[in-house]
């Protein structure tokens, strides 16, 4: 019998290391391991394909088993690796320097599996060609962050640069995440609200924006909105992916705003602690209480 998953997540893991003032942390990291966590906690059933080297292949495999996911992995010649320095304390300035480049995917390294949604968490332009985007959108719901498309690589730094073929394929996703910056880029206004009503004229069916007050959601012409509520931003890293993910999951059985609502809440619990998100949904619950009572006051 076919295996099935309510998502498959394609992207590189990365040797993540992220400086901050006299901290420094070394993290396996990459979109795949914070969004395959987030979404499992959100209640979907996930299979992870990813590239790296063999030598990481172990850890790989013990961080997916952690977020309650299934693994194809790919060897591939080398594994990414990537140096977040933040240079505020909002966590919003960060230079970022690509150390090394997995190999990218193609259409064979992905498994012949049933799935409703196709999550492209790729780290820079390439990693996930846009050759992929047409034939998997036969084969589920495509989602897509941004930065996989955006990011490119400059004399090892990662500059973000626009989409060239983005009014081409933007009608073939169903889910597109960006944050304000990338939003600006892509459709050349700064106003997030705008940026995301652009991007789903464009084609795009809901569009996510991230800011760090808040996350939006724009769909037939609407807007809607969740804020953010960390009580502290030391798990800064992973904060788009987490919420893009926990919203792919609430959206294969609840409403935009509902699932927004969530996802919104736990990314705020994320935020505050480093790595993967690892609450529960109780958790969850906890904080969209909080956050809905401080609205109140």
């Amino acid at each position: 019998m076919e295996l099935a998953y309510d998502m498959i997540m394609i992207g590189h893991v990365s040797r993540d290391i992220i400086m901050y003032q006299d901290e420094i942390q070394h993290i396996l990291g990459g979109p795949v391991i914070y969004s395959s966590a987030s979404a499992v906690r959100s209640g979907a059933s996930v299979l992870v394909v990813t590239k790296a080297h063999q030598e990481d292949k172990l850890n790989v495999e013990q961080i997916i088993k952690e977020n309650s996911s299934d693994l194809h992995f790919i060897h591939s010649s080398r594994t990414t690796s990537i140096e977040n320095i933040y240079h505020s304390e909002d966590r919003e300035k960060r230079t970022v320097t690509l150390l090394s480049r997995g190999d990218a995917f193609n259409l064979d390294d992905i498994p012949s599996v049933r799935t409703k949604i196709i999550h492209f968490a790729g780290l820079f332009a390439g990693e996930i060609p846009d050759a992929c985007i047409i034939p998997l959108s036969g084969k589920g719901r495509i989602g897509i962050d941004a930065q996989g498309f955006l990011r490119r690589e400059e004399n090892r730094s990662l500059i973000f640069r626009d989409w060239e073929r983005k009014r081409e394929l933007l009608p073939y996703v169903t889910y597109f995440k960006a944050d304000a910056a990338e939003g600006e880029i892509i459709t050349g206004t700064a106003d997030r609200y705008e940026a995301a009503l652009k991007l789903t004229e464009w084609g795009a069916q809901e569009v996510m924006i991230s800011h760090h007050h808040e996350v939006i959601v724009a769909s037939q012409g609407r807007i809607f909105k969740s804020p953010l509520s960390p009580d502290n931003l030391t798990g800064r890293t992973g904060r788009g992916d987490t919420v893009f993910a926990a919203y792919l999951a609430k959206r294969l059985h609840t409403d935009i705003q509902s699932s927004l609502d969530f996802a919104a809440a736990l990314v705020s619990i994320k935020l505050e602690n480093p790595g993967p998100f690892r609450g529960s949904t109780a958790d969850v619950l906890e904080k969209m209480r909080k956050i809905k009572e401080s609205q109140h006051c």
